[in-house]
């Protein structure tokens, strides 16, 4: 800021105190010493407001590149989409000629169209079964083993 030393200090105060009297001087100094630091403060919160713009414009760039880079992906997903619509309606258009060979699967259930519906019996028995590899599995792999 203003390069001013001890000794020019000295002879600034000592002007000073022969100007305006040793009773006006104390109060000059504190009326000046507050205008400093309001004008400090001042200029402090000025660059803050400078580096709050600048990161919010660095926010925005990156906030344009990511959703330039959404929009690029969401248009090759949307090719893709369509690639595997086309290849998907080929195949199936395919299959409809030699409907004899083809297999219909419900991809809700898990179950062929065409097989017999399961019994409540036979459900829990696969259930017990599933429960038991479970329970065999956590038995095996959780067991702490000692270090060697």
């Amino acid at each position: 800021m203003l390069d001013i030393g001890f000794s020019e200090l000295l002879l600034i105060a000592g002007i000073g105190l022969v100007v305006l009297g040793p009773q006006r001087l104390p109060v000059v100094t504190r009326t000046v010493g507050t205008l400093l630091g309001r004008a400090q403060k001042y200029v402090s919160d000025v660059k803050n407001d400078i580096q709050r713009q600048m990161e919010l414009e660095e926010l925005r760039k990156v906030k344009d590149t990511v959703t330039n880079l959404g929009e690029t992906i969401a248009s090759e997903a949307s090719k893709f989409e369509s690639e595997a619509n086309a290849v998907a309606s080929n195949v199936s258009s395919s299959f409809e000629s030699d409907r004899d060979f083809q297999s219909v699967y419900d991809q809700r259930a898990g179950l062929y169209i065409g097989a017999p519906s399961r019994s409540w019996a036979q459900e829990q028995a696969d259930n017990r079964l599933r429960d038991r590899l479970r329970a065999r599995l956590r038995k095996r792999y959780l067991v702490k083993r000692p270090k060697d």
